[in-house]
């Protein structure tokens, strides 16, 4: 691997992000500061964490950054159905298809570093 960036789920990432960013701002003003921005941040965090950890001397760090990159993508799959049940999303079943696809994606590229 010669940088994060060649990683698909990091390019993967990277477009939910920009999927998340664009869903989300729809929501009412008065979420500018709560959960739009909560659920922005928690976005952000899945490719920066893979990039993150892609950069750290040992498989082990990486593989640790890979499962806050999970975290991560768990608090957005909260927050996209806490979202929908506010009324400020009428359909997330695009977004929460992509986050099981990244999920799965994640999973198998930290099994093939502890096994590799």
């Amino acid at each position: 691997m010669k940088s994060h960036k060649d990683l698909i789920v990091y390019q993967r990432a990277m477009t939910y992000v920009k999927s998340v960013y664009d869903c989300s701002s729809t929501f009412p003003d008065s979420e500018k500061f709560g959960l739009m921005n909560q659920l922005r941040r928690a976005a952000v965090s899945i490719p920066s964490n893979i990039a993150e950890g892609a950069a750290r001397q040992t498989k082990k760090e990486f593989v640790q950054f890979l499962y806050i990159a999970l975290g991560s993508l768990s608090e957005v799959e909260t927050q996209l159905e806490l979202a929908k049940l506010l009324g400020y999303l009428k359909d997330n079943i695009i977004l929460i298809d992509e986050n099981s696809q990244i999920r799965r994606m994640l999973l198998k590229l930290i099994e093939s570093l502890r096994n590799g």
